[in-house]
């Protein structure tokens, strides 16, 4: 992978493992579907932006091409966003993270089935050296306190949501060969943020929740993950697709975990631990192997 895109790959990760601080902060005061349909909504209008300025050439609008984008737009926007927010409602803090660092096995065992990408023995053993890291930084407490009972519900919705992102980097970087990173991934934000609009609606209404009484740093938070992990980042991550394989841009996500618990030793003034140093080490070791795989 070329220096530029890789290290965009990078700074993705780094906005993306901020944005768990920032989902929690506008979770305290708005509801999810709600928090999801506005973060599009920033990210749209960033795009549309974008769009204007670079003027790229536009895939035609046939209902095929439609109908892609729309596919496309549900496993990694707004069905994504959506199950991953809901779920974490209803299950532990410990199961979400456990099934989080499935998001790269999930993306390998697309790409190998769907796209014909060959799982060599070195990207096996990366992929297997990164997962060690982020269990170590996760650590046993963590492991042990993985629970299904009374979770169900939350573990399939999260579970679910990332398969969805693992057809969302697999059938992105298909058609990104055919439309282009950045129309791709602007018209799918689009219509992501277009689709979630009506179920914010109903969710506002069945809740009774008045807007106004939003807080200002929530419509920061929510202003934050649109611009920066919804808009920057995803841009940055297909853009990183059109550069390398599937299983090797997905293998960076691992370094997502280690970057949270940096950010909120930062943020949140939690001790940073030998723990997370030696974790974070595997996981860039990882990385590493699985590129060079």
């Amino acid at each position: 992978m070329p220096t530029g895109p890789k290290l965009g790959l990078v700074l993705a990760c780094v906005f993306w493992a901020i944005s768990f601080i920032a989902t929690k902060k506008a979770l305290e005061v708005i509801p999810p579907l709600t928090v999801v349909a506005a973060r599009l909504s920033v990210s749209a209008a960033c795009f549309a932006v974008y769009l204007g300025v670079r003027r790229p050439v536009l895939p035609r609008a046939g209902a095929r091409s439609l109908l892609q984008l729309f596919v496309l737009s549900l496993f990694g926007t707004g069905l994504h966003y959506g199950l991953q927010t809901v779920g974490l409602q209803y299950t532990s803090a410990s199961n979400a993270s456990i099934y989080a660092v499935t998001g790269p096995i999930t993306i390998i065992a697309i790409a190998v089935l769907f796209l014909g990408e060959r799982l060599t023995t070195v990207k096996a053993v990366g992929v297997g050296v990164a997962l060690g890291g982020v269990l170590t930084v996760m650590g046993l407490d963590t492991l042990l306190a993985f629970d299904l009972q009374g979770h169900l519900l939350g573990d399939a919705l999260v579970l679910l949501s990332i398969v969805l992102w693992g057809g969302f980097t697999v059938y992105g970087k298909k058609l990104s060969a055919t439309m282009g990173a950045l129309p791709m991934t602007a018209l799918t934000t689009i219509i992501g943020a277009l689709s979630m609009l009506p179920v914010a609606a109903l969710e506002l209404r069945v809740t009774a929740f008045d807007l106004a009484s939003s807080t200002a740093e929530a419509w920061v938070a929510v202003a934050f993950l649109g611009v920066t992990c919804s808009f920057l980042a995803t841009l940055l991550y297909v853009n990183a697709l059109a550069h390398a394989e599937s299983q090797k841009v997905g293998a960076y996500l691992y370094a997502i975990p280690p970057m949270t618990y940096l950010a909120a030793g930062v943020y949140l003034h939690e001790p940073i631990t030998a723990r997370l140093l030696v974790g974070s080490l595997l996981v860039l070791g990882g990385v590493a192997l699985t590129e060079r795989g």
